[in-house]
This record gives structure tokens, sequence and C-alpha cells, in this order.
């Protein structure tokens, strides 16, 4: 399969953003399945007639079937100081999501205790301070509903394996289309969880940068009628 062209946000001789189209994995581990990090490292080395090897630094990933902005580092010291920010906290992320069901909270927290399960490959929440378990917090604002349906904001102050799809499907409101997690929805090869803007420090200038994806065409198409309710 030939990869999409690639929607580059932002791009200059330390990091490279990507608007990540859903149903494509991020990072390669084995095999040939076509990923972004190998079609940014062929983009790169031909843009700039690179010989041999490109390095390209993997510093945050987004689920397969979520779209949004992606970040890479094109340099070893760039790779080591957005992964610390991405550890430490620095970095802002919002999420845009269409989840099921009629969230009645204007806006709220969820906080939860996480746990991957390494034989179900999914991950579970657990009582409080359970072993192995990780405090996950998000902050959501709704900005609109039709029918069965909620567009929220997220902002989340954690970022555990899979938080985001696992905490609003355990709170009853799974994203449209996550079968792993819930919903009864079919949305192609993706699920209505986008990532809408990362705001990090310049690894090298330390200026802080905000990048924003816009939404995929099949948002538009499938919600439009709970995105216009998001306008009024």
């Amino acid at each position: 399969m030939e990869p999409a062209p690639l929607e580059i946000l932002y791009e200059d001789n330390h990091c490279l953003a990507i608007a990540k189209p859903a149903g494509v994995t991020c990072a390669h581990f084995q095999g040939r399945e076509v990923t972004l990090d190998r079609t940014v490292k062929e983009y790169l080395k031909d843009k700039y007639k690179k010989p041999g090897k490109v390095f390209l630094g993997i510093v945050h990933r987004l689920d397969k079937p979520v779209s949004g902005v992606l970040l890479f580092a094109r340099t070893s010291k760039a790779a080591a100081r957005l992964s610390e920010q991405f550890r430490e906290g620095p970095i802002e992320k919002v999420y845009w999501a269409i989840v099921e069901g009629q969230v009645q909270k204007d806006a709220g927290t969820l906080e939860d205790w996480l746990r991957k399960n390494k034989e179900t490959h999914r991950v579970d929440v657990l009582e409080p301070r359970a072993r192995g378990a990780r405090q996950s917090l998000l902050h959501y604002q709704r900005r609109g509903t039709y029918g069965d349906m909620t567009f929220l904001e997220i902002r989340p102050q954690t970022g555990r394996t899979h938080q985001l799809r696992v905490q609003l499907a355990h709170h009853g409101h799974p994203i449209y289309g996550d079968s792993r997690y819930g919903s009864v929805a079919t949305f192609g090869d993706a699920i209505a969880l986008h990532a809408r803007t990362l705001t990090f420090l310049h690894p090298v200038r330390y200026e802080p940068i905000t990048l924003t994806a816009e939404l995929p065409r099949e948002w538009r198409e499938r919600f439009l009628k709970v995105l216009h309710e998001a306008k009024r």
C-alpha cells in the first residue's frame, strides 16, 4: 500500500510535525507495514538528498485509529529534550472527541487508576493505588450535543496508554467507533478521537510552539450536526 501524502504542520532543522491520518501506525517495530516514521524518513531523505540512514526521533505516539498532531525530532539532542517534556509535563495537549451518550455536565475532571493488561492488550480500571495501577487525570468541556452523541474538548493531565479511551468508556461514554472499549458504532478504521493541538517548547530556542491539525473530512461528513451545535 502506498503511503498517503504527508501533511506537514511544522518543519525546521530540529523537529518536524505532521497531521496524522487515522488508521496508520506511528512507528514500526517489525515487518514491512507502512508506518509514519518510515514515510517521514523517506520524505526527509528525498527532500534533502541525504545519503545513508536518516535520523528520526519518536518522542510520542498516537494510537493507530486516532488522528491529529504528531511530533518527531530530527536530531538526538532534540529527541532527548522533547521526550523529557512529554515525561515531565510541560507539553499541553488538546483532543476533540465524539462520544456516545449525552454528557450531562458542562465541564468536569475524571480521575481513575489504570493498568495495562498484557494478556488482553487492553487497559483496565482498578481501585485507587492498586498494585501496578497509575493515576490518570483528564479535564473535559462539553462543546455540543446532538441525539445520542456529545462533542467534547479534552485536556489530559497525564499521558497513559489508551487513557482517554478507557476513562471515557469507564464513565459511560465510549468514543464513537472504539469497539475495543465498548462503542457499538463503526467509523471505518478510525475512532472519533482527534489530537487537535499540541503545545511544546522548541528544543533549542525554548520558545512555545502551538500546532493545530484540522479535522479529517470524515468528521465533517459523519458529525456535521453535533459539530454545528458547538458553533452556536
